[in-house]
């Protein structure tokens, strides 16, 4: 027997759902600290004067942090243990990003951006592993997509603060509010450990103790490997390696280059600052059908095809968000766009985990994070270049050519992991 047949046997599908909830909150505070920046930007640019570029700077900076996190994740998940990274990254997360309330300069805001967006980086592909370790086969792909669909609520949360409280109180309170989400180290410290990290770390022994049952079946021993980076490019894994690369870099890419500048681009069809904070929240808002139509198509048509099917919808929806003249033209393509861009998000986060075994997954996952924080940094200043000039048609096109060709390399180099075991 598996150790993926175990957990399906002996972690009961309430004890699933409990940490599906736990693990959706932190995606939630990851999502809510992250997307502060395409709210409360425009304020910040009032307040101390920024140029395009460095307001870009400052929206980078925490993907240079996000990059560093998800680099050392993987390290840390698979020395240290899950429960462990999900604690050490959690606490970045939510603290350091209320400390950016308290910055009183550019410089300081950049830097405690930087190391905050260490914990969103780490926490995401740490919390990724966890909750994929500890989830039935027949129920894990849809499970990731609903934990990546908290990412919307935590957009959504953080955006109706921002239009509503924040545009009152001003843009360091939607920083002092992330402290709530503070409180989830409590439940995270008392939460087991991954049953498949401490079975092939400990044995079948401590798998039974924290199990708190007896184990009569012999399990099948898990993959193991000295070096987990050279793993991911053994003759084994290299295909999947580089198709999840190029993947996360152009769904960042494109996620990124265009919710960071959102409600400059409303700006830009004559739209009011209030209502471009508005247009912004509808956006968040249109991530919700994106992730519940993906969390049931995952175990209807698999992985790989629902993939690419989104990744090409999201190439036409955003060439037609380019195209489109008309201001109420313009709003309905950028609301199809979020649609299928989160549903290639929610997508990304089921699949990866389910390409890579244990003794690899969170240093894959984190490999994966780390070219999507490259995206990250770039596609800023690739938007506020294209806006400078008066082009955001410029920009469009290119996500729309880039995620066509996202589409096709999934086809091409994709294999289906709908209802496989994953060691």
């Amino acid at each position: 027997m598996n150790i993926d047949e175990i957990v399906s046997r002996y972690v009961s599908e309430e004890q699933q759902r409990k940490y599906l909830i736990l693990c959706g909150l932190a995606w939630m505070a990851v999502a809510a600290g992250i997307m502060l920046t395409p709210f409360t930007l425009p304020q910040i640019i009032k307040e101390w004067g920024l140029s395009k570029i460095q307001a870009s700077t400052i929206a980078s900076s925490t993907f240079v942090g996000m990059l560093i996190g998800a680099f050392i994740s993987g390290f840390v998940s698979d020395l240290f243990g899950r429960k462990f990274a999900n604690l050490l990254f959690l606490s970045m997360t939510t603290i350091l990003t209320a400390v950016n309330g308290l910055a009183n300069s550019p410089d300081t805001f950049a830097i405690v951006r930087f190391l905050s967006g260490i914990g969103y980086g780490g926490l995401l592909p740490s919390v990724n592993a966890y909750l994929s370790e500890l989830t039935a086969i027949k129920i894990r792909g849809r499970y990731l997509a609903i934990l990546d669909m908290n990412w919307a609520f935590g957009s959504i949360l953080i955006g109706l603060f921002a239009v509503t409280l924040g545009t009152k109180l001003g843009w360091r309170y939607d920083y002092y509010i992330m402290l709530l989400f503070a409180l989830l180290l409590i439940p995270f410290a008392l939460a087991p450990e991954s049953p498949k990290y401490v079975f092939s770390r400990k044995g079948e022994a401590a798998l039974e103790e924290l199990l708190g049952v007896q184990i009569d079946e012999e399990i099948e021993p898990i993959e193991n490997v000295k070096v987990p980076i050279a793993a991911l490019f053994s003759r084994k894994y290299y295909r999947q390696t580089i198709m999840v690369w190029i993947i996360w870099l152009i769904a960042s890419f494109v996620y990124y280059g265009l919710f960071i500048w959102l409600p400059k681009m409303f700006a830009s069809k004559g739209i009011s600052e209030l209502k471009s904070l508005w247009f912004t929240f509808f956006m968040m808002l249109a991530q919700i059908p994106g992730y519940l139509s993906v969390a049931y198509l995952i175990e209807k048509t698999g992985r790989k095809y629902t993939l690419a099917i989104y990744f090409m919808a999201l190439g036409v929806s955003a060439m037609a968000f380019a195209l489109a003249r008309d201001v109420t033209v313009f709003l309905i393509a950028a609301l199809i766009t979020s649609v299928f861009c989160l549903g290639v998000w929610g997508l990304l986060y089921a699949y990866t985990p389910e390409l890579f075994p244990t003794s690899f997954r969170t240093t894959a996952n984190g490999m994966a994070g780390v070219m999507a924080r490259i995206a990250g940094i770039i596609a800023p200043y690739f938007t506020a270049y294209f806006i400078q000039r008066g082009s955001i048609v410029g920009a469009l096109s290119w996500f729309a050519a880039m995620s066509l060709f996202a589409g096709i390399v999934v086809l091409i180099l994709g294999v289906e992991t709908k209802g496989k075991a994953v060691g």
